[in-house]
């Protein structure tokens, strides 16, 4: 960003206008840099980070942003993860989940989140993967309907649902564009779903 505030001090950030005779210097409003787009994949991990929260150690067998601690895997029962531990687990796993349905190609997130919060099996036998098997992508109910707990619907995971829903459909395929590297480049190109972990900080 600093680059970018040089190169507009350096190409008229401040404009010379002619005064009685005299060159004045006028300084002219700064235009507004523009957020930095979120990919889909980043959002999808902001959305399980809100709901899933950061577990501590009452929690357990749930470590991190609702990772279950696998047979093998060594966290300590007594200590919490850092956010940025959690994070790397959470990642990991969204990436796990999403290969799990590398056949449905860009679905293949919107299922790795669902899978996240209900299992991989679930989401496998679920009426949602049936439909996208069937070409039919009218899955917003069947997706939403995934809310229940202890057989009950639940307002905080419907909504849960909803968000994920609004924010990581894949309205219109037409848009989407294999590239070679696995990953999918949505139009416009700053939809880029990286599948790439990051590494721990």
């Amino acid at each position: 960003m600093m680059l970018a505030i040089a190169g507009m001090a350096l190409y008229g950030l401040f404009m010379p206008s002619k005064s009685a005779g005299n060159i004045a210097v006028t300084a002219e409003a700064s235009p507004t840099v523009p957020e930095p787009e979120v990919s889909p994949f980043e959002q999808a991990v902001e959305i399980i980070k809100k709901y899933e929260g950061l577990h501590s150690p009452k929690h357990w067998p749930l470590v991190g942003y609702g990772h279950k601690v696998l047979p093998g895997e060594k966290f300590s029962r007594t200590r919490a993860l850092s956010q940025t531990e959690a994070e790397a687990i959470l990642r990991k796993d969204l990436l796990k989940n999403c290969a799990v349905f590398r056949e449905f190609g860009a679905d293949s997130l919107l299922l790795g989140v669902l899978a996240y919060n209900i299992g991989s099996g679930a989401t496998l036998r679920s009426s949602v993967v049936k439909k996208l098997k069937a070409g039919d992508r009218d899955i917003e109910t069947n997706y939403i309907a995934h809310c229940r707990y202890r057989g009950k619907v639940h307002s905080q995971i419907k909504q849960r649902r909803i968000e994920e829903f609004e924010n990581l459909f894949i309205r219109d395929l037409s848009a989407i564009e294999k590239i070679p590297d696995g990953g999918i480049t949505l139009s416009p190109p700053q939809l880029t779903v990286d599948m790439q972990p990051r590494s721990a900080q």
